[in-house]
């Protein structure tokens, strides 16, 4: 089934209103291969299959939803009647309503390599072998390989409604990741590394496995740190979580809610003013790149926080009627939900120290490679962050001993506020994300 059989099975649903009814169709389709290695020999290797389907429809200012996990065309009319169902049992609101096309032209992007589709099993059996035997041979220390996977998949969705909205996109990515264990004694310490492209050949498991292991035999030995209060150096991941977790109060869903603890600063400065925080899925580098978003609107390029001002909140239509203004192009969603608000391609612009030179202005502190308990150890509402962390020691400017069972505490306002530099190797991360290393002063260590 291609994007133009989605379109005429949406379109077909649309033909169906009745007057004064408002109709969106969302359609998804996905295909799926995962091979798993371990110990030389393949583990496990299965393809799957997907699909989706959510109908919302809005009268009188009541809105309905229903979904299903088909795209039987006898399914999605039962789905379309249930949706009027819970329609007519919903309560109205005047922030309730499908949108129409607003102007902003979709991007021209190319999401899928049409050689992705025609990968070999015994390609993705020979990467996943590949990945896990390089992981072995790095180094000595390492004794064994948890998992070695490699994955790709293909998914299409089609946008359609009666307002307008008639879009469709495809995308296909490649990823492989390993974790490999090295021990030492008595001591065992587990890395992790993955990549992701728009194909196989554009992945590196040489890289991926020296990353994963360097993560795990640069950890053997590691101890609780000091306790202090001290200048942290942040991994381009860790600093991609944390601003994840900003991007994610600054959308009108938490503002509206009373839940986003810069709701009412729009326009004033919130960070340093070297930090500019964009949300911007139109650049084709990012795996997380898009020509629509989950309402059908051309995505576009935000800036959140520019020159460590606050510049916009994300809205997608209904949060925009809520606050008096418009879409920002920012609806999420899958098929089984109606759409919510959030990030689609966060970036950090990249400052202008490299990490050598970072390390060196720091002289004594932490370098935070990765955090554990970030969800459960953060509060959104007040910004409030308290969370497990390894690393290294920094000591004369330079990488020391490692740590680990150690937390650190500060808020997602004093990072922004206490930044004192951001780094020049920008990433595009597995995900999508466009990523930094930073450092933060004033960071509370505890260990011993």
């Amino acid at each position: 089934m291609n994007g133009d059989q989605l379109g005429s099975m949406a379109r077909r649903l649309l033909g169906m209103a009745t007057k004064g009814e408002q109709i969106e169709v969302y359609l998804a389709r996905g295909r799926s291969t995962t091979v798993k290695a371990y110990d030389g020999e393949v583990e496990s290797l299965k393809s799957g299959e997907s699909h989706g389907a959510g109908v919302r429809v809005v009268t009188e200012g009541r809105e309905g939803f229903a979904s299903a996990g088909s795209l039987d065309p006898a399914i999605l009319v039962e789905v379309l009647d249930e949706a009027r169902s819970n329609a007519a049992l919903s309560e109205p609101d005047p922030n309730v309503g499908l949108t129409g096309p607003d102007g902003v032209v979709a991007p021209s992007l190319e999401l899928l390599d049409p050689d992705l589709d025609r990968v070999e099993d015994s390609e993705r059996i020979r990467l996943a072998l590949e990945l896990e035997k390089r992981a072995r041979s790095i180094d000595p220390r390492v004794t064994g390989v948890r998992t070695s996977i490699y994955s790709d998949g293909i998914g299409e969705v089609r946008v359609v409604s009666t307002e307008g909205i008639d879009t469709g996109s495809r995308a296909g990515t490649a990823s492989m990741s390993v974790s490999p264990l090295a021990v030492d004694g008595e001591e065992t310490q587990i890395g992790f590394a993955s990549d992701a492209a728009r194909h196989p050949r554009l992945l590196d498991p040489a890289e991926v496995a020296a990353e994963a292991v360097d993560r795990a035999v640069s950890m053997l030995g590691a101890d609780k740190p000091a306790s202090g209060r001290m200048t942290a150096v942040l991994d381009k991941r860790v600093v991609a979580s944390f601003m994840a977790l900003v991007g994610a109060t600054l959308t009108g869903e938490m503002v509206r809610k009373g839940r986003s603890p810069f709701g009412d600063r729009l326009g004033e400065e919130i960070a340093v003013s070297g930090l500019n925080l964009v949300d911007d899925p139109t650049d084709p580098e990012s795996l997380a790149a898009g020509i629509h978003d989950g309402e059908g609107l051309a995505v576009r390029r935000n800036v959140l926080i520019g020159g460590g001002v606050l510049e916009r909140i994300l809205h997608n239509s209904e949060t925009a009627r809520w606050a008096g203004t418009r879409s920002t192009g920012s609806a999420v969603r899958g098929s089984r939900s109606t759409p919510g608000v959030g990030l689609q391609a966060m970036r950090i612009e990249p400052g202008d120290v490299g990490f050598a030179d970072m390390l060196a202005r720091v002289g004594e502190g932490v370098y935070i490679r990765s955090v554990n308990g970030l969800h459960s150890g953060t509060n959104l509402i007040s910004g409030d962050v308290s969370v497990g962390i390894q690393g290294h020691m920094i000591r004369d400017g330079a990488l020391a001993e490692p740590v680990r069972e150690a937390t650190i505490a500060t808020t997602l306002q004093r990072m922004l506020r206490e930044l004192v530099m951001i780094g020049s190797d920008f990433e595009f991360l597995p995900g999508g994300t466009g990523s930094v290393t930073m450092a933060v002063d004033g960071i509370a260590l505890s260990g011993r």
